[in-house]
């Protein structure tokens, strides 16, 4: 053990006590003791002590040192669950269950029965980002109508449902979606005033063992429960699968720009006359 002496305790006048403190062997105790921490005087750095023992290790900190108190930061909170619509829907022909969620990531999960209506239902999920949920029973074995119908008619009251007050958001929604050869150019208006406006030229009765005349009654019923406005034009396009995929595509990305917040609105509801919007 090394101990070192403070020049201040040694003096010309006790140099010989001095020197025998010097060769003296000091007995070490070996006992925990408290520490007196005494206040400082000075901003010194932040001083920690140690205590050690064989099991543990405390660590003491010096009160009169400047310590960050400040408590830990919460975790983040759960993110809020979104806009979220979710409408069921019973007739004698079906039995309809729909949820979205329009501030979702895309998620698709849709089972109706008729597979291309289930294809054209993921697309409106993926390219939208919304999470669209969709469970449908009916009468298939006569044709698709009711259900595609009744699926319509649900997702737009869903819709309408996760809508809100509509406060904030941009209401007007335009995009063109090429595929191939097919070009379809949506535009909407979430006005609360139902219109739908269709000019598409399927060259075939079907496309698989979807009925295509069965596009613009899917889109008719589902603006008759939303309130939106929604032109459909199409500016190229030969084959069927591709014109009506286009669509959906378009749709879904004309209602994200649509439902999406504007920021300079500052949580205002875009209304430009004295009915609905």
């Amino acid at each position: 053990m090394e101990l070192s002496i403070s020049s201040r305790l040694v003096n010309t006048s006790s140099s010989a006590a001095a020197t025998a403190l010097l060769k003296s062997k000091p007995r070490i105790h070996h006992r925990h003791t408290s520490i007196p921490l005494l206040p400082l005087k000075h901003p010194f750095s932040p001083l920690t002590l140690k205590q050690m023992s064989n099991n543990s290790q405390s660590t003491l900190y010096c009160s009169s040192l400047p310590q960050n108190n400040t408590p830990p930061a919460p975790s983040s909170p759960s993110t809020a669950s979104g806009r979220i619509g979710e409408v069921k829907r019973v007739t004698k022909e079906t039995n309809v269950w729909v949820k979205i969620n329009l501030d979702g990531t895309g998620v698709a999960n849709s089972s109706t029965s008729i597979p291309f209506l289930d294809h054209m239902l993921d697309q409106l999920a993926s390219h939208g980002l919304f999470d669209v949920h969709v469970k449908a029973t009916g009468d298939i074995h006569i044709d698709d109508h009711h259900t595609n119908e009744d699926v319509a008619l649900a997702l737009g009251t869903a819709l309408l449902q996760s809508l809100g007050d509509r406060k904030g958001i941009n209401r007007f929604g335009d995009f063109s979606a090429p595929l191939d050869e097919a070009l379809i150019h949506v535009s909407l208006d979430l006005s609360g005033r139902p219109h739908l406006s269709y000019d598409l030229n399927i060259p075939t009765a079907k496309v698989g063992t979807y009925d295509t005349q069965l596009v613009e009654h899917f889109f008719q019923s589902l603006v008759n429960t939303s309130g939106m406005t929604l032109h459909i034009r199409q500016l190229a396009g030969k084959n069927s699968h591709h014109i009506i995929e286009a669509t959906f595509k378009a749709f879904a990305r004309a209602l994200r720009q649509a439902t999406e917040y504007d920021p300079r609105r500052l949580g205002t509801i875009p209304r430009f006359d004295s009915l609905l919007f």
